[in-house]
Order: structure tokens, then sequence, then C-alpha cells
């Protein structure tokens, strides 16, 4: 049997995006929940946008600043789920919670390792 890959941060920020489009039609139909909605819909989603752009940077601290960018997101993407957990708590927001916070894990490591790198420093030593 052949092992699954893992998937790659990119793919993982646009699965993001779009989990949290579908958590988000799932909120109530109240002035609160049109809200949370839209506030989630915009960062959540301009997470991979981000991504997408570092991904193409013209230079190291250009990667660096648009990986900050994305995780600017994140966090205010985990603003939204805290207040999107009290509207409708359950499996589905939890999830992205927990996936929003490997994610700002994984872009915190991407930095640093591209920093280090700036500076000249061995990364792994």
């Amino acid at each position: 049997m052949q092992e699954a890959r893992p998937r790659r941060l990119g793919e993982r920020t646009v699965d993001y995006g779009l989990a949290a489009m579908d958590f988000c039609g799932t909120l109530p139909r109240t002035a609160a929940g049109r809200h949370i909605a839209d506030q989630l819909l915009r960062s959540a989603t301009s997470v991979a946008a981000n991504y997408a752009e570092a991904s193409e940077a013209e230079s190291t601290a250009d990667f660096v600043h648009k990986m900050k960018l994305a995780m600017k997101e994140l966090k205010e993407s985990r603003v939204w789920l805290l207040f999107a957990s009290r509207l409708a708590p359950g499996e589905a927001v939890e999830s992205l919670r927990a996936e929003s916070r490997e994610l700002l894990l994984m872009a915190g490591k991407s930095i640093n390792t591209a920093s280090a790198r700036m500076q000249g420093k061995t990364i792994g030593a």
C-alpha cells in the first residue's frame, strides 16, 4: 500500500479557506451570524491568497513579509472562530480552530527558516 503524502502548506491553506466557507454557511442567519461569517470568510480565504503571493516572492525578505501577512490573517480568523464557537459550537468550528493553530505553527517555522537564511545562519545545526 502506498503511503499518503503529507499535504503541503499551500494545499492546506486552500482547504482551510474552503472549510471556512462551508462552515460559514452553517452559521445562524442573524445579524451576528452574518457579521461573523463575512469577517471569517475574508480572513480565512485570504490566508491562501497571501501564501500564494509568498510562493512567488521576489526575495527572501518579500517572502517573509507575505508570510507574516498570512499569519495575521490566520490570527484574525482565530478570533472570528472564537466568536463563531459561541454561536455554533461543535466539531466543525473546533476542527477549523485546530487547523488554524497548525497552520500558524507551519507558517512561523517557514518564516524562521527564511529569516535565518537571510542572516546567513545554519538551519538545524
